[in-house]
């Protein structure tokens, strides 16, 4: 169901980034860009927990673009199928899709 796993993913930063704070600004936009996103093969990004690395940047030509590898831990959710989850639904739209929170 939870899981603590290691992603990676090349993340793009604006120049008006740069600057002492280059770090902070990457993890903020990385959080930002991956939490509460869903793939078929690692699930729900429920939270960005950790940062294990961030490789040297590459500058992306006439763009002045930066792209960074960067490799972080997360908690993913990921149901399968039969298993059984405690949740509360919060809301049902007209298309008949429920929104649930777990307890």
């Amino acid at each position: 169901m939870f899981f603590h796993i290691v992603l990676e993913r090349n993340m793009q930063l604006h120049p008006r980034y740069f600057g002492r704070n280059l770090r902070d600004n990457l993890i903020s936009k990385l959080m930002k860009d991956v939490e509460g996103t869903c793939s078929g093969r690692h699930g729900f990004v429920v939270a960005v927990t950790g940062i294990e690395n961030v490789g040297k940047g590459l500058i992306r030509d006439g763009t002045g673009f930066v792209t960074f590898p960067v490799k972080y831990q997360c908690v993913v959710f990921r149901p399968f199928k039969g298993e059984i989850l405690e949740a509360v639904v919060t809301m049902v739209n007209k298309v008949y899709t429920v929104l649930f929170s777990l307890k």
